[in-house]
């Protein structure tokens, strides 16, 4: 072998050698640092991104709520009778349905929304205010809670609501109240609005 043919071979091996140290990965320090900033990361952004899935939780909760008083209500034009919607506790979990066939008892072809986890129906006073409502609404009106216990509403052949008072339905959490609350407004004439508060309120009409 020539000399020169000697010193190509030993370059290409010292080439291939550091080409091969160089592929061998993260070394232990870059891959701690990497794991540190993916930590932090992480950390800052998991509150941001649970406040977002607990909102989304409380605006799905009161939307599926108003689209059933809306078709409660378009069954009782639809077929020109009275039809009711029924509200029942089962353990910490909420049934709400189009009681179609008016026997009390909600049956697997009736129109339901099951509330459950996070987001529950809360009874009066666990709220804030509801005097913003109230102002919006008129100087005269009263809002009647129809959340927190087993109730009945009753939408008669016009799709009006069988009472002389608005309606409220609260939706939010009995262990977490800083993620806010909703507030479902059924008026006497049938139409249903959608609100929002924080904690300490105050309420604003968001639908």
């Amino acid at each position: 072998m020539l000399p020169n043919e000697e010193t190509t071979l030993g370059r290409s091996a010292t080439f291939s050698d550091t080409q091969r140290s160089r592929s061998r990965g993260f070394s232990m320090v870059e891959l701690a640092v990497s794991l540190s900033v993916v930590l932090i990361l992480t950390a800052v952004a998991i509150p941001s991104l649970m406040r977002s899935f607990r909102t989304y939780q409380l605006n799905d909760a009161a939307a599926r709520l108003s689209d059933l008083l809306k078709f409660t209500r378009f069954e009782a034009v639809r077929r020109n009778t009275s039809v009711n919607l029924q509200i029942q506790q089962t353990g910490t979990d909420w049934i709400v349905w189009t009681d179609s066939n008016k026997n009390g008892s909600v049956d697997p072809t009736e129109k339901q929304i099951l509330v459950s986890g996070f987001v529950t129906l809360l009874p009066p006073g666990a709220p804030p205010s509801s005097s913003t409502i109230t102002s919006t609404l008129g100087a005269s009106s009263t809002l009647t809670t129809l959340s927190g216990a087993n109730n009945t509403v009753t939408f008669d052949s016009r799709g009006a609501v069988s009472s002389l008072t608005a309606n409220v339905f609260y939706v939010g959490s009995a262990t977490n109240p800083e993620f806010g609350y909703r507030a479902v407004i059924l008026l006497p004439s049938g139409a249903v609005q959608i609100w929002t508060a924080p904690t300490a309120g105050p309420w604003q009409r968001i639908g």
